[in-house]
């Protein structure tokens, strides 16, 4: 009685528990109430009854167990495939499908569709004993729970068991125990059929289940034929199991893959993994393969679809997420705008887990095959691969490499003639060269010449308009005018200097990003030299090659070479503006001397260093690239050799060492304030050489100077020497020039000794071998090497009698 109550209270809950997890599950199908039939608690339990509890208690589990979260997987695909296809919502079935549990072929537990009286078969004779169960056997093969063989509940995705009346012969219930797996296979493929037939688990399951249905039909079919036989009184327990054990096996099979498929949560491309590797498992078993072959070939049909339009056509047709090849909603304007855009590597990506084992070898070339082909349409071209075949599955994979090598050469051959040929990309490449890599020098000069005034002033003060005909003026009245592209090139003036540039860009991706993007863009205000760059109009499709990260680096290349040139004009003004001191005598030019050298080392090197990337670093370097891509087969050869490129002028111009660049960027500093010293120092004297030479040619708007005019212009200009020849005097005798030009001297001598000991390291520890030449060409005649051997040994002495010599250092300092 104990025991009874226990199990009344149990049902009860489970049933109130079943009721409110049908009323919080989110589109949880409405179901009919399950009603029981309670024994009174007075009466006596029989085994009958119990077992009647148990199918009961089952039933309520299986339901709030295993419907509901079927029903919130379809949801939860049907959300994520309607996100990505917005616009075409993916179709369902109706509802009523899944609440009318009679439309499914399985069986339905916690229901007798039979109110027939059974008699307790242990009373018949073994005759109707192998009659009756042979009929019960018939109905449970195909789904339908008989009268002595029921099917117990599903708890989760566990094999269907059956329940086999005790009383039945032990003779019979051994051959009834042989039979029934093929009842358990049964049951779990056509719930897989059911289950995958719905629109939510894709093209490839769907098409699988279908080729399962068809398969199962024969099944019913031989079912059919057993009952005709049965109802003839033909067909005994032994004709049945011999009948039925050659479909045991395809049973079995279909089963086991069933529920691999559904352990794996298996779709598209990984679904055909598992069918192809299940075919080539069954090497030895050709009946087994022969029925896993015909599987993987229904399934893959839909998967081919989409791989021929993607190969032949350049078009992704993938509502249900199953294809190897992914695509994202990236736009390829920001290429000309984002840094660190990434359209050609992140617009169509390759899904590992949806490639199938077959296809393994061969995802890169598919994924490229289609990018070129939809590059080309995206400009408007409808191209079509011309040896376009149907891809059919076989277990020879020769026969997909020949198919996809064929789209794939096909496709590469077309897009780099249409960017070679249609777009002129080497012309394009050649126009950027000309302005970025400062290989017009005409245009340059004329450039400089006439923006010298206007870069001179603030950032904010430069009215950009100006610049923008300045540059116009300079390429139509120099050999750029021959330039088909010129009118490309645009005015770019920089929120930061160029330190700032390559900072931002090497801290990218990095932890130091977010910190160097939201710092300011300068403590100083920048001059219109610092500020400047060109800019470069670029058009899909070129801009895949010369994309913004491509344009950012020739910017940093540009700036860097556009101010060393600014540098060696202001040290040859100061050279041009030194001449004056001829005019002096003797003892005053004396000291100007030690000027003249330090503006002719300072010379010296910014020329030498202006040489060294010209004609070291950037014309070797360009042929290589006008080299390779002649050789280029495909779009990718051609971005690697251009990135190639690139990186190799920066690393070899000393761009991507933050420890080069910062004595670089001093040396050109110390050149800079030398010739602002020197220009303010003989301002004066240009002044009045200048204004002597306007009065006296030129003479005033009353007309030519006369006699006693040029007489007075003759005694202020005297004047006027006499003062400026005692005021260097004066700066002789404080010693205050002097003691400047010999700190400028100093800190440029540390700093190139500095800058060439470190490149001296880095072609010998680093094997930069091309940094060594810098060398060569300012210690030419050897003056710097003493000193460089002189600092090699102290560097070498400190490292190993540091601790020794540091007290004798002390007291000496002291």
């Amino acid at each position: 009685l104990t025991d009874r109550k226990l199990f009344w209270n149990t049902l009860q809950y489970l049933q109130q528990n079943a009721k409110e997890r049908a009323e919080l599950a989110v589109n949880a199908t409405a179901s009919g109430s399950i009603s029981f039939t309670i024994p009174s608690a007075t009466s006596k339990i029989s085994m009958q009854e119990l077992e009647e509890l148990r199918k009961q208690l089952g039933s309520v589990t299986t339901s709030s167990s295993v419907q509901q979260p079927l029903e919130l997987i379809r949801k939860i695909l049907r959300d994520k495939q309607n996100k990505k296809n917005s616009g075409q919502p993916i179709p369902v079935f109706p509802a009523w499908v899944y609440e009318r549990s009679a439309l499914n072929g399985d069986f339905l537990t916690g229901s007798s569709l039979s109110t027939d009286t059974t008699v307790p078969i242990g009373t018949l004779p073994l005759a109707s004993q192998e009659s009756t169960i042979v009929e019960d056997l018939l109905y449970v093969l195909i789904g339908v729970d008989g009268r002595y063989i029921t099917a117990q509940p599903l708890i989760g995705r566990q094999n269907r068991a059956f329940l086999v009346d005790p009383n039945l012969d032990m003779s019979v219930k051994e051959l009834v125990t042989r039979i029934l797996p093929v009842a358990a296979s049964y049951s779990t493929v056509t719930r897989f059929i059911e289950e995958k037939s719905s629109f939510e688990y894709g093209q490839v399951n769907h098409a699988l289940a279908a080729a399962m249905r068809t398969l199962i039909k024969e099944y019913m079919i031989l079912i059919t034929q057993l009952e005709h036989l049965q109802r003839q009184g033909l067909l005994s327990l032994q004709k049945l199991w011999f009948y039925i054990q050659p479909t045991m096996r395809t049973m079995e099979i279909l089963a086991s893959l069933a529920t691999s498929v559904d352990k794996g949560e298996c779709m598209g491309g990984s679904t055909l993994s598992l069918l192809h590797d299940r075919t080539f498992n069954y090497t030895g078993d050709s009946q087994a393969q022969e029925l896993c072959l015909y599987l993987t070939k229904a399934a893959s049909v839909p998967y081919f679809e989409i791989l021929e339009k993607w190969i032949y056509r350049g078009i992704i047709n993938d509502p249900y997420s199953e294809f190897m090849v992914e695509e994202h909603e990236l736009q390829k304007e920001k290429i000309q705008e984002d840094y660190n855009d990434k359209y050609w590597d992140q617009r169509y990506t390759v899904v590992q887990q949806q490639i199938p084992s077959f296809l393994q070898k061969m995802a890169d070339k598919i994924l490229s095959t289609g990018k070129y082909l939809n590059v080309v349409r995206e400009c408007g071209c409808d191209v079509t691969c011309p040896e376009a075949k149907e891809v059919i599955y076989t277990l020879k994979e020769r026969a997909y490499v020949e198919q996809i090598e064929k789209a794939y050469n096909y496709a590469s051959k077309v897009l780099l003639d249409f960017l070679m040929e249609e777009k002129e990309l080497v012309a394009h490449l050649r126009s950027i060269k000309h302005y970025f890599l400062m290989d017009q020098g005409d245009f340059f000069v004329h450039f400089m010449d006439l923006t010298e005034e206007e870069l001179k002033k603030p950032v904010d003060d430069i009215i950009p308009t100006r610049l923008e005909a300045l540059l116009e003026l300079a390429l139509r009245m120099s050999t750029a005018n021959t330039d088909p592209f010129k009118d490309d090139l645009k005015i770019d003036l920089m929120p930061h200097d160029l330190i700032t540039q390559l900072l931002r860009v090497l801290a990218i991706e990095t932890k130091q990003e977010k910190a160097i993007i939201n710092a300011d863009p300068t403590e100083l205000t920048l001059s219109g030299l610092e500020a400047f760059s060109f800019d470069y109009i670029v058009k899909w499709p070129l801009s895949l090659i010369i994309n913004r990260k491509a344009l950012t680096r020739y910017q940093m290349l540009f700036r860097h070479m556009f101010y060393c040139k600014h540098v060696e004009r202001q040290l040859c003004n100061v050279w041009i503006s030194n001449k004056a001191a001829k005019e002096y005598s003797l003892h005053s030019a004396k000291w100007f001397a030690g000027a003249f050298t330090l503006r002719q080392r300072m010379l010296n090197f910014v020329q030498n260093i202006q040489y060294y990337m010209m004609f070291e670093v950037m014309e070797p370097t360009w042929h290589i690239l006008e080299k390779n891509l002649k050789s280029a087969s495909n779009i990718d050869d051609v971005l690697s050799h251009h990135t190639s490129f690139l990186d190799n002028c920066l690393k070899d111009c000393m761009l991507t060492n933050p420890e080069l660049l910062k004595i670089f960027s001093k040396l050109m500093s110390v050149c800079v304030m030398f010739t602002n010293c020197m220009q303010r120092f003989t301002q004066s004297m240009k002044l009045n050489n200048e204004m002597g030479r306007l009065t006296l040619e030129h003479g005033t708007m009353l007309g030519p100077p006369t006699e006693q005019e040029r007489a007075e212009e003759v005694v202020k200009k005297q004047l006027t020497n006499k003062l400026l020849a005692e005021h260097a005097d004066a700066f002789q005798l404080t010693s205050g020039f002097e003691a400047t030009i010999n700190k400028f001297d100093s800190n440029f001598s540390t700093h190139l000794l500095d800058l060439l000991d470190k490149l001296s390291v880095y072609s010998t520890n680093d094997c930069e071998h091309s940094m060594i030449n810098i060398i060569y060409r300012l210690d030419f005649n050897g003056f710097y090497t003493e000193r460089l051997e002189h600092i090699s040994a102290q560097r070498s002495q400190k490292v190993v009698s540091e601790a020794p010599l540091l007290p004798r250092v002390v007291v000496a300092t002291q």
